[in-house]
């Protein structure tokens, strides 16, 4: 019989205020001044806090990404592939697939769960009603 704990992915999950960044554009969300930033930043900060909590490094193997969102009903900006977009890009990699000049993100640009966003080979969305926007991420190495 196979070892139980063996079988058990590795995860790390974390709550964001606000919304998710949207990639909805051919600029990159990771452009200085980009409308997207400050949530770029606070999903940067949320995952770079629970990578430390938890002793996180960015895998190489495939991963699962699921992602709760919460917002009050009838708040329709963006949408799921929009906010997973978003969300698979900031949490990749950033030097390997971002604009050269990432200055602005000071400590920030070395924050990444994940080496690549093609390493994503599970997903998993839901809404649910909140008074105020917030998700919840969880990365898992399957």
């Amino acid at each position: 019989m196979p070892d139980e704990s063996l079988a058990q992915s590795v995860a790390v999950a974390f709550d964001v205020r606000g919304l998710p960044p949207l990639k909805n554009e051919a600029l990159s969300i990771f452009s200085a001044g980009h409308r997207q930033a400050g949530r770029v930043r606070a999903l940067l900060e949320a995952a770079c806090s629970a990578a430390q909590r938890t002793g996180w490094t960015p895998v190489t193997e495939p991963v699962a990404l699921d992602v709760v969102l919460r917002r009050p009903p009838g708040h329709h900006s963006g949408d799921a592939t929009n906010f997973l977009g978003g969300i698979g890009d900031v949490l990749q990699d950033k030097r390997r697939s971002a604009p050269a000049n990432l200055a602005h993100l000071g400590v920030l640009v070395d924050v990444a769960l994940y080496v690549d966003d093609r390493q994503i080979r599970q997903l998993s969305y839901r809404e649910e009603e909140a008074d105020e926007p917030s998700y919840t991420v969880r990365v898992s190495a399957i």
